[in-house]
């Protein structure tokens, strides 16, 4: 077991761990972070959000200056936004996918150079999704530039794209119909790997990018052993960096399969875990 002083970074998850059900941070996580910063203790955000979904003020009002973003494609320092690491899905490759997966009734994102890019077509698809709240909502709408040729857009690209996100409208009695075609159309990509980010959606990126491949690229950079790290989260895209990190934390909000694989569970993001999380280790 770990001696509690040992430990000299910490990654968080944004949506589900360090934000509350509105999709924003409580005091008491806050002061929290702060305590331990004082400490010396880093802090990286880890998240499937691009940059320009970070919490830029919050990050700069506690003290956070590293953030692994799109699931580990892109680690980027703050707020330079000086990007450290990058593994792009060529154009080709994203423009061709893409064209398949506009074939179906679903909400795409698309993250290159940081940015935050959706097909005008989406618009619609997105306000039908009963499942993410309007706090998603809202940020997905007021952050992603709508683009009405896509595929045209990305061919015109010199860096490829981070990653892309999928979200789709309820079926009947609760399935997703169009999930099951996505998963389809991606299976039959070997070169990248999907799982889910939480709310029945879909992330890909580059196969053999993962948060916890951004956390040993950080950890390398910053001359600190993987060993002495906390990673904390609450979904699929956050099993990996979990299980990286010498001490992997999920939220009590986490489905069972990720509290089950975690060394530790917390309390949930509406009772300031992170905060709980910080008071026990660090």
């Amino acid at each position: 077991m770990h001696m509690q002083n040992t430990f000299q970074l910490v990654a968080l998850d944004l949506d589900g761990t360090l934000f509350n059900s509105q999709s924003q941070v409580s005091d008491y996580n806050k002061s929290a972070i702060q305590n331990a910063i004082q400490k010396g203790i880093i802090f990286v955000i880890s998240t499937g959000r691009p940059y320009d979904g970070l919490p830029l003020e919050l990050m700069k009002e506690l003290g956070i200056q590293y953030a692994i973003t799109t699931n580990g494609a892109a680690v980027y320092k703050v707020p330079e936004k000086e990007c450290l690491f990058e593994t792009c899905m060529p154009v080709s490759l994203a423009s061709e996918i893409l064209e398949e997966l506009l074939q179906l009734n679903i909400h795409i994102n698309l993250f290159l150079h940081g940015n935050a890019y959706a097909p005008a077509k989406c618009r619609q698809a997105l306000m039908s999704i009963h499942s993410l709240p309007d706090s998603l909502k809202d940020y997905m709408l007021t952050t992603r530039k709508s683009i009405e040729d896509m595929p045209a857009f990305l061919r015109e690209q010199d860096s490829g794209v981070q990653k892309m996100t999928l979200n789709f409208p309820e079926g009947e009695d609760n399935s997703f119909p169009d999930r099951i075609k996505a998963m389809e159309i991606l299976d039959k990509y070997p070169q990248v790997s999907y799982l889910c980010g939480g709310f029945n959606n879909l992330e890909f990126t580059m196969s053999g990018i993962s948060k916890g491949k951004g956390l040993a690229l950080l950890c390398q950079y910053l001359n600190i052993s993987i060993d002495h790290t906390i990673a904390c989260g609450d979904s699929e895209n956050d099993l990996d960096i979990m299980k990286a990190a010498g001490l992997g934390v999920a939220m009590a909000n986490a489905p069972r399969e990720i509290r089950e694989l975690a060394d530790e569970i917390t309390l949930s993001n509406d009772q300031d875990g992170v905060a709980a999380m910080i008071q026990k280790w660090l």
